[in-house]
């Protein structure tokens, strides 16, 4: 009887999300939990071009995985913009100049989205207050974190600055060394810049302290991780990572930066990004032949072109890392040509299926053992939608229920639910708020 139970269960497990059909009335309980909490994702890309008075389709929709239609029909309804500029080895004036120039345009977009384009359905967040404020107000909730701090270049007050434009969150590397702090990407080839964070790396956690932003540890290597957790007066994030016990990836953490984070009183956003849920499945030699005559058809950048994530591209999206809006893909191409290659990308789908990507099974695996090693309230949910992320049953905003039903189908209760989306994710953010205020304070007397 236990080995039938056991092949029923694994049978289930096994059959599509679609297939696997709940009762009406956990549907009902999970709605209405849904519909209650505040679902905070605390990662997702975008492209200006998208927010513009021009052609303002963040408002009225487009291709994009999030925007505000589709958030809206999910329940998905505050975000972290994600304030992104790509790493390089140009460690000049100018080349800090050139990637100020692409963070201005980013922060200049997210105010223009909710000050001119749609302030009656979106505002903007400065405070964890501000955010259950606008969510009273039956709003949309629009927060900004700086991913990469390459653009702070050797000029501290630029910290402020980015404060005072409305991030919330800062990270000090992305792909690639920074001048603040190694990256995660240095696994590949054992060579570190600094053995961690740079001695203008601890003084921009130091200032993020006394302004009140939270740091994030994503992006950076696992020894700058853990000086950060170490020397941070505040608690920090991991705005969209997983559990490298699931998936050994160099993008995820371990159970050292785990139980470090516990201690320190953060909180780890798990991502539905299927190369950091579980170990990829390669394409078939004949879909991976035409997704690469379909990049070069619309002369698009190649699957793990420089720049990108270095992660495969997601089943049904676009090649070349998927950072979807991030100018690289899909983001080089006008509305027209988006529309053609997403009928191309169809046939090539219905031809050559692409290979299993994770689902939201996985992302609750995730979730559930983070819960099991370092407590409930250390643990959240993020995405990087249009920035690599997507996975099945969880491909856009508009899906976002589905999580909660798998947490709900899991045995997770309404008050907890409530902490996975958001809730822990506010408590971190108070209390940096909290430090802030006391270290200025201190620093005044």
């Amino acid at each position: 009887m236990i080995v039938l139970r056991r092949a029923l269960v694994a049978l289930f497990a096994a059959l599509p999300l679609a297939a696997q059909q709940p009762d009406a009335a956990l549907v009902a309980k999970a709605r209405a939990i849904h519909d209650k909490v505040i679902a905070i994702d605390t990662h997702v890309d975008f492209s200006p071009a998208a927010m513009t008075v021009a052609s303002p389709t963040y408002v009225t929709g487009g291709t994009s995985q999030v925007d505000l239609t589709k958030m809206e029909k999910g329940g998905l309804n505050t975000v972290f913009f994600s304030i992104y500029t790509g790493q390089r080895d140009d460690f000049s004036a100018a080349g800090y100049a050139q990637a100020m120039t692409t963070v201005m345009e980013k922060f200049e977009a997210i105010h223009r989205l909710t000050e001119q384009l749609a302030p009656t359905r979106i505002q903007l967040a400065l405070t964890a207050d501000d955010v259950r404020r606008i969510r009273g107000e039956h709003k949309l909730v629009a927060l900004m974190g700086v991913e990469g701090g390459y653009a702070i270049g050797e000029d501290i007050t630029n910290v402020r600055k980015f404060y005072d434009l409305g991030a919330r969150y800062l990270s000090l590397s992305h792909n690639g060394h920074s001048q603040l702090s190694d990256s995660n990407t240095g696994e590949a080839d054992g060579v570190w810049k600094w053995n961690g964070l740079s001695p203008l790396g601890k003084q921009v956690v130091a200032e993020a302290n006394r302004l009140g932003i939270m740091m994030d540890v994503s992006h950076p290597s696992k020894a700058s991780n853990l000086q950060v957790m170490a020397m941070s007066k505040a608690p920090v994030i991991a705005s969209h990572s997983a559990v490298r016990a699931l998936c050994d990836h160099s993008r995820n953490l371990d159970d050292e930066q785990l139980l470090a984070l516990k201690k320190n009183g953060g909180v780890v956003q798990m991502v539905a990004f299927t190369g950091y849920l579980k170990k990829a499945v390669p394409d078939s030699p004949e879909r991976t032949a035409a997704m690469e005559e379909l990049r070069k058809e619309f002369n698009l950048p190649a699957a793990g072109a420089r720049g990108g994530r270095g992660a495969a591209a997601p089943a049904g999206g676009a090649p070349g890392g998927g950072r979807g809006g991030r100018g690289g893909a899909l983001a080089s191409l006008d509305s027209a040509q988006r529309v053609k290659y997403q009928a191309r990308l169809a046939e090539v789908n219905a031809k050559f299926p692409a290979a299993p990507r994770a689902n939201v099974k996985d992302l609750a695996n995730h979730i559930d053992y983070a819960v099991k090693l370092i407590g409930l309230d250390h643990v959240g949910i993020s995405s990087d939608f249009d920035g690599g992320g997507g996975i099945d049953g969880y491909n856009e905003a508009g899906e976002a229920f589905n999580v909660t039903l798998e947490l709900v189908r899991r045995g997770y209760t309404e008050a907890q639910i409530t902490k996975l989306w958001g809730g822990n994710l506010l408590r971190v953010m108070h209390e940096v708020e909290t430090v802030a205020k006391q270290l200025q304070k201190s620093t005044k007397s």
